[in-house]
């Protein structure tokens, strides 16, 4: 581990008009990473970079490529890889904003999406490609109109769910088209056990940075954490007092709520409009054109409540989230860290929210123990909780209702079987364990059903 050290833009040896461009979006001087990471990556070092969330990451790989783009510009220069859609899109606008000047073009590729314009913008070979890996790796596959076999770098953002094991396969596939002669650059909200295996891997020239600044708590000190204590049955009816409280002292501020399911997610944004709450969900079962327009709403303030699932919790930068409500204690706490990552980023002030019922105590030690702070208590009126259970229970179940007349359980169906049958696996058998195992429950088996007798009818 290097020593860490701090330097201003001008010391960095980035060029006169990459800096004027820094100032143009606000950045006035380098975070810590940023310092530390820049000149390394400039010197020709792969590079490991870990410090908290809104500390500046994509900046500290995305400012020496474009500049070393700059000296030597062709195109497929850089691969960048992110765990998520949101992310990819986020990455390639920042990207296009620093690169400006020199008329940079990137391409994002991503599921969702029209594959064969995909294709045709990569076939262009941009200078910058930023992708998921189920898609590009399927790309790769299916057909040789471009080629990553001359990239200068490759990135990993958000690099310890990239290597967790989610996405082997499709890593197996970029990394079989990428040139052995490149730059790696592998960037994190923490240094976990794959990462410091990735460093002994690399060999000994890697340059490894974690910020230790803000001491032993991996979440930032502008921070506000609080939990809020409630029955299981009556959490909803919780929230809405909570949301209800807040915007009593906060009349702008934007928020992010998580839930753990995409059904979860769902229920929850239908129920919260039905009350006279507006907002919009972001979750894996939104098509990609309807996902990035719920962003969009909720990034220029038309709606300033988003309901997500994690796919919202890594990466994604809005300045104006001022909460992050956890309608659940994530399983795996350092989730907790990505979700509230949302907010207090840059410097600014934030405020977060865990609900907890009497069976999340043991998940909520995790999260304390992880993050090294102690969650303060936060009391709301029970009365006024009291006065609005039985509307918001009523409205729920609603919702659910709601759902059931939607084609989302045959939506989610399909996903599984796709990736059953790219498994090489029975979809009628898997289907047939899950039912058995309670995963899926009558009413999405029934509607499956409903949908396979109508297929048949319509053959004969």
């Amino acid at each position: 581990m290097e020593i860490e050290r701090k330097l201003s833009f001008g010391e960095l040896k980035l060029q006169k008009w990459i800096i004027k461009q820094c100032y143009s979006i606000g950045i006035k001087s380098p975070t810590s990473i940023q310092s530390n990471c820049i000149p390394k990556i400039l010197e020709g070092r792969d590079c490991i970079g870990a410090a908290k969330t809104g500390s500046g990451k994509t900046m500290a790989f995305a400012l020496p490529i474009v500049q070393k783009l700059c000296e030597d510009p062709y195109g497929i220069f850089a691969l960048v890889l992110t765990p998520t859609r949101e992310l990819a899109y986020q990455i390639a606008d920042q990207f296009t904003i620093i690169g400006k000047p020199m008329n940079l073009k990137t391409c994002v590729v991503v599921g969702g999406m029209d594959m064969v314009e995909q294709g045709r913008l990569l076939s262009r070979s941009p200078h910058i490609v930023v992708g998921t890996p189920g898609r590009l790796s399927d790309h790769l596959e299916s057909c040789n109109t471009f080629t990553l076999s001359k990239i200068r770098f490759l990135v990993l953002d958000e690099a310890d769910r990239l290597l967790g094991g989610h996405f082997d396969e499709q890593i197996k596939v970029i990394f079989s088209a990428l040139p052995k002669a490149r730059q790696n650059l592998f960037f994190s909200a923490t240094i976990t056990d794959t990462l410091n295996i990735l460093k002994s891997t690399i060999g000994g020239e890697v340059f490894l940075f974690e910020d230790k600044n803000q001491g032993d708590a991996a979440t930032v000190s502008e921070l506000k954490q609080q939990y809020l204590l409630c029955p299981k049955d009556v959490k909803d009816a919780y929230l809405v007092e909570l949301l209800r409280d807040y915007r009593t002292k906060n009349e702008n501020g934007n928020i992010m709520i998580f839930t753990d399911t995409c059904k979860k997610c769902q229920v929850l944004s239908i129920t919260l409009n039905e009350v006279g709450i507006d907002n919009v969900a972001l979750h894996a079962m939104i098509p990609q054109q309807q996902r990035l327009a719920a962003l969009n709403r909720f990034k220029n303030n038309t709606v300033k409540i988003l309901i997500a699932t994690d796919v919202a919790s890594r990466g994604l930068d809005i300045p104006t989230v001022q909460l992050v409500v956890n309608h659940n204690v994530p399983k795996v706490p350092k989730e907790y860290i990505h979700r509230v990552g949302r907010t207090a980023r840059a410097g600014r002030g934030g405020y977060a929210v865990t609900l907890v019922t009497p069976y999340d105590i043991k998940l909520l030690k995790a999260v304390e123990d992880l993050i090294n702070v102690k969650l303060t208590e936060l009391k709301i009126n029970d009365k006024e909780v009291g006065k609005i259970f039985t509307q918001v229970s009523v409205t729920k179940s609603e919702a659910y209702i709601k759902l059931d007349e939607t084609d989302f359980y045959e939506k989610k169906l399909t996903n599984l079987r796709k990736k059953w049958i790219l498994e090489g696996l029975d979809p009628e058998e898997e289907e047939q364990k899950l039912f058995k195992k309670g995963k899926i429950d009558k009413k999405q088996k029934k509607t499956t059903k409903k949908k396979k007798i109508k297929a048949k009818s319509l053959k004969l």
